[in-house]
């Protein structure tokens, strides 16, 4: 299997304070240009609050993690790439417990505050050897710069074909604090769960309690909302480790607003990086469904229009049929009235009324093939809940990827 690689998007955004990260190759994959090793290392202490696959097949680093958080005490995330550790039995929790005892003690500090994530082929044991030595090479060039962020965002890559960053600062009770995010994820890609690897670093300081209710909220808002098949991977995991390191009370009331604030903005912002790079995609589809009962009906209906492969190839095709998407909806499961429906594309009214309206195809055709995002907006007028979800488009470089994934 061949991927090629993208440039990644600049500028690279700072680590929060009190962090140290790393990257390097193992010997895991196959290519030696592609880090398979990374260390997500802060200097003090943090907290730390997960989500988790809902997949009931579950790889041994969701069981190992979903253990110990949410909780205090955390130092360090080891990684690896290319072995996902998922139906690996009590061999795969106790690779688990090496791999964080190696870090542990190559990095000086408890076992019980490193937790792992790994993601690649399903099925095959770790070759811990590899890892140990992998463990102990990055631990000794951590660092804070912007080669050290990329080599670490690129040691939990699988089929990506870039790093995916994120990062911004806020205010609060008269301190500067800094928010990070780094994720993986181009396919086995589907809502209802944290959709992919995905790391959120702060430095300010947050209770776990208040950690792991708005990890929750954000995933709910923004990885739960992005789906590249449909298939929900037996390893995805997002965590948050705030370490404090800038000092002050836990954050409350109106500043903790603001870290949520900047946590759904981080989250966003990975989630659609994720559709972007799905396998082979050359469109992001950025679909709004609004004027539902409820939030869950409106995501229901934008995930079954996301994962219709006969809408996906549309807009590969850049074919304005519309019918696919009006179809896709009304197979959902959500009940509406089809005569209230409306859909645009792009801006451009297609249907109305029960019936299509007249449009320029050619037009419609040509906003989608000259950007790379094309917007998919449904307004059913049965309510106020509105959402807002990506996925991307269906290629043949798709298929040739998960075709020779193995192989």
């Amino acid at each position: 299997m061949s991927i090629t690689e993208t440039p990644i998007r600049l500028p690279i955004p700072p680590l929060p304070k009190g962090f140290r990260v790393g990257g390097g190759h193992a010997g895991l994959k196959r290519n030696p240009t592609r880090e398979d090793v990374s260390l997500i290392v802060s200097d003090q202490p943090a907290t730390a609050a997960a989500v988790y696959t809902t997949n009931l097949v579950f790889a041994a680093p969701v069981a190992f993690d979903r253990a110990r958080t949410p909780g205090e005490g955390f130092r360090a995330i080891a990684i690896n790439s290319g072995n996902a550790n998922a139906c690996t039995g009590t061999r795969g929790l106790d690779d688990c417990r090496s791999m964080a005892a190696a870090a542990a003690s190559r990095l000086d500090v408890p076992e019980a505050g490193v937790l792992v994530l790994s993601t690649g082929i399903i099925g095959e044991f770790l070759p811990l050897e590899k890892i140990r030595a992998g463990i102990d090479m990055v631990a000794g060039r951590l660092g804070s710069d912007s080669d050290a962020v990329v080599t670490a965002a690129r040691g939990m890559m699988t089929t990506d074909t870039r790093p995916k960053l994120s990062g911004s600062s806020f205010q609060a009770g008269g301190r500067t604090y800094t928010l990070f995010g780094m994720a993986k994820g181009a396919a086995m890609v589907g809502p209802r769960m944290a959709t992919m690897l995905g790391i959120i670093l702060t430095d300010a300081t947050v209770l776990p309690a208040d950690s792991q209710r708005l990890l929750g909220e954000a995933t709910e808002q923004t990885f739960n909302c992005v789906s590249v098949d449909g298939h929900t991977s037996t390893n995805d995991t997002v965590l948050l480790l705030a370490n404090g390191a800038v000092g002050g009370p836990p954050l409350a009331g109106k500043d903790l607003e603001l870290f949520a604030k900047a946590l759904s903005d981080a989250c966003e912002a990975l989630a659609r990086e994720i559709a972007d790079d799905g396998e082979g995609a050359t469109h992001v589809l950025r679909i709004e469904v609004t004027g539902c009962p409820t939030r869950d009906e409106a995501r229901q209906i934008a995930r079954t229009v996301a994962d219709s492969p006969l809408v996906k190839t549309a807009i590969h095709g850049a074919d304005p049929n519309w019918g696919r998407i009006v179809s896709a909806a009304g197979y959902s499961g959500v009940k509406f009235d089809p005569d209230r429906l409306v859909l645009r594309v792009n801006g451009i009214l297609l249907f109305r009324d029960g019936q299509p309206v007249a449009f320029d195809a050619g037009k419609v055709s040509d906003s989608i093939r000259s950007a790379r995002e094309t917007l998919i907006e449904l307004e059913l007028h049965s309510g106020r809940e509105s959402i807002r979800f990506y996925s991307s488009d269906l290629t043949a470089e798709y298929v040739h990827l998960n075709a020779d994934y193995h192989t």
